[in-house]
């Protein structure tokens, strides 16, 4: 019987796997919010229980990093940029949902088959979830690709920036605080620059639907 330590890594990392099929489907901007937030705790429960199961306190300081960053202060400019833009759903998808989760499915399958050329630089029984969090940066993206809606596609980006965070913690125990810190600088400076980029656009295009973007580039051609 596995430790109780690695039967709650693996735990965590089936819920980020169920988060990610969830961020697919879902259309409202509030609860993709949601759902990041819910990935943060993930993340921050994650380094909680390998710093008391692998004896490492730097990791209780990347739990309190995932807590103040990702489960509260990301998520407050989040909202106060819905609320200001007055957007509340994600209406238009470039494919339908039933196509998207078989894509996800597909995408997973990938992963699994890609990490197992990774696993032996994983350290330990934890890095059995790098075959997971590969899954979610891949249904992170796909994220991306599907969304024209530009707000939708920033929480694809930080989904997948939760991702390569899970694979890190997961599979190497965590990275060097002072990177840890000058990613979640680098995601608040990158918000505020596309909560300013999606601004204009609203106030341009009353949409911030990509295409019209797209279209006006066209028209200048």
């Amino acid at each position: 019987m596995l430790p109780m330590s690695v039967q709650l890594v693996h735990a965590c990392a089936a819920l980020m796997l169920l988060l990610g099929f969830v961020f697919l489907v879902e259309r409202r901007l509030r609860q993709l919010v949601a759902l990041y937030q819910a990935q943060g705790l993930i993340l921050c429960l994650l380094s909680a229980i390998l710093a008391w199961s692998q004896r490492r306190p730097e990791l209780w300081w990347s739990a309190l990093t995932h807590m103040g960053f990702k489960v509260i202060l990301i998520p407050w400019g989040l909202k106060r940029w819905i609320n200001r833009l007055n957007m509340r759903w994600d209406r238009e998808h470039m494919v339908n949902v039933p196509t998207r989760l078989l894509l996800g499915m597909g995408l997973v399958l990938l992963a699994f088959n890609l990490s197992h050329s990774l696993r032996p630089w994983a350290e330990g029984d934890a890095g059995q979830g790098l075959s997971i969090a590969l899954a979610c940066v891949l249904l992170a993206l796909l994220m991306m690709m599907v969304r024209t809606q530009a707000l939708a596609q920033v929480m694809g980006f930080l989904a997948m920036e939760n991702a390569i965070m899970f694979a890190a913690t997961a599979s190497a125990y965590g990275m060097p605080m002072i990177l840890e810190l000058g990613m979640a600088l680098d995601v608040l400076v990158g918000l505020a620059i596309i909560g300013m980029f999606m601004q204009h656009m609203r106030n341009q295009f009353d949409s911030l639907d990509l295409r019209h973007i797209e279209r006006t580039r066209e028209s200048v051609r």
